[in-house]
């Protein structure tokens, strides 16, 4: 699924209504009648089929935001709700078809008051006698700060005991990026329309919004798909159509020859934990290369997996280029990182792997801060197969010369640039992974949850994306691939333990089912 900031979003619907000839009040009452169905369905989910009588407030800006409120407003006195709607403007400032919903909202004889400062007890009582609150202050092309004026009832909004929907995007949350100056409503739901928007999965942006619905409000699917549109999120659809076919014939050599070049003393569950998510991730065989003082922990450890004790005893350093070469001949895919250590012997080795081994290749942890001490490496290696870079905040702060702070500000755009920059996919990690592939296009992972922030489950991620190498997808999807099933893994252990407690060994061996409910799902046609 494609996702757009707001000026996009604004341009394709401009150009809906003079292409198409879709009239801009239809959309604003197909926006209204989507929110309307959500609220139906959710007094359904409470087993009330007709929510008649059922009060709900109105939180109402003066732009198109607030005349899909006041359109949602007017629907709902047609449901017989009691309705009251606060206008954070007076009448008279409302233009276009904002006006006509407050004017068509007004002919229903329903309640509504222009908030001010003396208006704060009235709203705060109404707002907890209500059983749904509508947030539509402000939409997409709101920036920085709420006014403090309107911060007061945003406040009032998130500490009432009513649901909470929100309409296109939470006011106080910039749809281009998730940044929240301050607060912003907190939603128990978010509809947004045509498009999701990159604040919904962006910055502090999925924290307030919900659950996300997306309605097309009438605008062909085929219009967006002729948009030179370069973001995506990942959807089961979109990923399901990544994996590829395992054949009944097939055997172990055909299933992907993966290598593994990890661990290190005190690090040797590094190593075991990518090595089994590899092969729960349906790698053929694999091979792993530890220092010799760890390499009898990780034979125990990964009993299905060929372990090959490197030179060195403790650290891996210029003595294991040989091995290392030696036990890619012959592999599809190789990944190094996980546990190694930053002995600085091994950064040319690095330097070798990058230049003169020609197979995908995957670097991870301890890689990248050997890199970021060299970064120049990362150039020339045109014509020696693809590489995946994947590194947590603090690793992209390190191979970028920047604080976390300024990588967390600018997630996407950032690894955008140096995924073109490095001609690399790069792998972003976070509560909001984002795949940055070397053409310029990005994929935002939704799966996942808090529990996935724990150690070891980077070593995981590592190991699945090398299986998917090994089997022969592409390095952006096979990135994908393994992002998207390692959330859906964690969430699927969030059903039992919820979001904290399940470790990453049980991350990696709930892969299989992870993938199995996305083949299930991809036939079914679900997920977007």
């Amino acid at each position: 699924m494609r996702v757009v900031n707001s000026e996009q979003m604004r341009q394709i619907e401009e150009r809906a209504i003079q292409d198409y000839g879709i009239p801009s009040l239809l959309l604003m009452e197909n926006a209204a009648l989507a929110v309307v169905r959500e609220i139906r369905a959710h007094f359904a989910g409470m087993g009330v089929l007709d929510p008649k009588g059922h009060k709900a407030v109105i939180l109402v800006g003066k732009g198109n935001n607030g005349g899909d409120g006041l359109a949602v407003a007017r629907h709902l006195v047609l449901l017989g709700m009691g309705v009251t709607v606060f206008l954070f403007s007076p009448p008279e400032d409302f233009r276009g078809d904002a006006a006509l919903n407050l004017r068509l909202y007004q002919g229903t004889g329903a309640k509504f008051f222009v908030v001010r400062g003396d208006r704060q007890h009235l709203t705060r009582l109404a707002l907890n006698q209500a059983e749904v609150i509508v947030d539509a202050i402000y939409g997409t092309g709101f920036r920085g700060a709420l006014p403090t004026f309107i911060r007061e009832y945003v406040e009032q909004v998130n500490q009432a005991a009513a649901w909470v929907i929100s309409v296109d995007i939470p006011s106080g949350v910039e749809a281009g990026s998730g940044n929240v100056s301050g607060t912003a409503v907190r939603a128990e739901e978010t509809v947004t329309f045509g498009l999701p928007k990159l604040g919904h999965y962006l910055g502090e942006g999925p924290d307030f919004r919900g659950e996300l619905v997306v309605d097309p409000i009438s605008i062909p699917e085929t219009y967006f798909e002729s948009e030179a549109i370069a973001n995506f999120v990942l959807t089961d659809r979109l990923v399901s159509s990544f994996l590829p076919r395992r054949l009944r014939q097939g055997h172990k050599g055909q299933h992907g020859r993966g290598i593994l070049v990890a661990g290190s003393p005190g690090m040797s569950g590094a190593a075991i934990l990518a090595g089994r998510a590899a092969l729960r991730t349906g790698v053929g065989l694999l091979q792993i290369i530890a220092p010799r003082q760890i390499s009898p922990l990780v034979d125990e450890g990964v009993v299905e997996a060929t372990v090959w004790a490197g030179p060195e005893e403790e650290y891996l350093g210029l003595d294991s280029w040989t091995r290392i070469r030696e036990r890619c001949q012959g592999a599809q895919a190789l990944a190094v990182g996980p546990g190694l250590g930053q002995n600085p012997e091994f950064l040319p080795v690095l330097e070798k792997v990058l230049q003169s081994i020609s197979l995908p290749l995957v670097l991870d942890a301890d890689a990248l801060n050997l890199v970021a001490a060299a970064p120049d490496i990362l150039a020339g290696r045109q014509g020696h197969g693809s590489r995946i870079l994947t590194p947590h905040p603090g690793e992209m702060a390190r191979l970028c010369r920047l604080t976390v702070a300024e990588v967390q500000a600018n997630r996407l755009e950032l690894a955008i640039s140096k995924a073109v920059e490095w001609e690399a996919t790069v792998v972003l990690k976070g509560a909001t992974t984002v795949v940055a592939a070397p053409d310029g296009r990005a994929f935002l992972n939704p799966s996942g949850n808090p529990g996935l922030g724990a150690g070891g489950t980077g070593d995981v991620l590592t190991g699945s994306i090398l299986a998917w190498l090994a089997q022969g997808v592409d390095p952006v999807e096979a990135a994908c691939l393994g992002v998207y099933i390692h959330g859906k893994a964690g969430d699927l252990l969030a059903q039992t333990y919820g979001f904290s407690g399940y470790t990453a060994g049980e991350v990696a061996d709930m892969l299989p089912r992870a993938r199995r409910a996305l083949e299930e799902s991809g036939r079914g046609g679900g997920g977007n």
